[in-house]
Order: structure tokens, then C-alpha cells, then sequence
């Protein structure tokens, strides 16, 4: 198993109560996207359990790229990002599992589990959160750009200098991005993308 944390103490619990399990060992560790790239490479992993928030990027980028070149791998997301959004990209990325770090870790040692025997594992918060995403929130990869924009603290003139669009082009996108979040302006926005997990800070 490969771990990826930014947090070493993290990672030292983690590798603890992996290798406290008769039917698991640990083959690497890395700390950022790139380390967890080269890591697996050199390892193979039967399965990686992989954060979402990495110093240099998302963990859903790194499931990314190395399912580009190993299709097989096996993923267990293990993170405190929590919005529907998240998990959904996870999901999409490839992640067999969604697992949160404030779960007790028999939930993370069963994920591991299932996963490995060729299964999905949601736990019920982790469905719950999903059952309650609306079908119309999903928002384009445009309007995405705009409000993680947004979130910056930009202007309607500076995300259109930013992103080489009109003022008239981007107020438009606001105006689906209110619509699709079901919210009534920028700030209830940024709440629903901050607590969502369409943004992070």
C-alpha cells in the first residue's frame, strides 16, 4: 500500500494501523503529487490511499495521471474535503472508495478491504452527501474558472482580464452560477463553493 499525506504524523498513523493488519504491508509514502507519481512508478502499489489536498496540487490530479498510465490502479480517497464536489471529482478520477479522516479507522481498514477484492466503498455520510447534490448544480468548466475566480476575491473586470473574456461575459456566467448553486449572490456563493468543495482557500 502507498500512502499520500502531506502530513507526516499523519502518515506515521496511518502506516501503524496498516501495518497492525496481518493481510496488508506498506510499500511507500509520498507527500506531494509528484512524489506520489514517482512513488507508485517505483512500487506498484495494490492500492493507494490518497489525499485530496497536496502542497503542490490535487490529489484527483494525481489519480489522474497515473491512471493514464497504469488504468489498473486502485484508489482510496482518505481526506477531510468533505463536499459533494468532492467526492463527485474523486469519483471520477477513479477512486474506489471515499473515506473521511475523521471516520474511525476500522471504516478506512474495510474500504482497504473491499477495495482490494475488486469493490466500491461509500460509507452512509459519504452516499448521503452525494444523494443530496442537486443533477443542476453541476457547473461548466468555465463558470468553474469564474468562481474559483470569485473566491480570490476578483472583480468582474479582473476575472475577465484574468481569463481573456468580456465584463458582459462574465457577468453572465455569474448569473448561471448563482442559478446552478441556488444562491442570491457572490458571497452565498463563495460559502456554497467553500462548503461544496468547488474551492478551496
Amino acid at each position: 500500500m502507498l500512502i499520500v499525506d502531506d502530513h507526516p504524523i499523519t502518515r506515521l498513523g496511518i502506516s501503524s494501523i496498516v501495518k497492525s493488519q496481518p493481510d496488508m504491508d506498506l510499500a511507500g509514502e509520498a507527500g506531494t503529487v509528484q512524489e506520489a507519481i514517482e512513488v507508485f512508478e517505483r512500487c506498484r502499489p495494490d492500492i493507494t490511499l490518497m489525499d485530496l489536498g497536496l502542497p503542490d496540487g490535487s490529489g484527483i490530479v494525481a489519480m489522474q495521471t497515473i491512471r493514464q498510465r497504469y488504468p489498473e490502479a486502485l484508489f482510496v480517497v482518505l481526506t477531510n474535503f468533505e463536499g459533494d464536489e468532492d467526492i463527485h471529482l474523486a469519483l471520477e478520477a477513479g477512486a474506489r472508495a471515499y473515506v473521511l479522516k475523521g471516520m474511525n479507522h476500522d471504516v478506512l481498514i474495510n474500504a482497504v478491504r473491499r477495495v482490494h477484492r475488486g469493490r466500491r466503498f461509500l460509507p452512509h455520510a459519504v452516499l448521503k452527501t452525494l444523494d443530496s447534490r442537486s443533477p443542476d448544480s453541476t457547473l461548466s468548466h468555465r463558470e468553474r474558472q469564474v468562481l474559483a475566480l470569485v473566491v480570490d476575491g476578483l472583480s468582474n473586470r479582473e476575472i475577465g482580464s484574468r481569463l481573456g473574456i468580456s465584463e458582459v461575459t462574465v457577468k453572465r456566467h455569474m448569473g448561471s452560477i448563482l442559478v446552478r448553486l441556488e444562491v442570491s449572490d457572490r458571497t452565498q456563493a463563495v460559502v456554497a463553493a467553500l462548503r461544496r468543495g468547488m474551492a478551496h482557500l
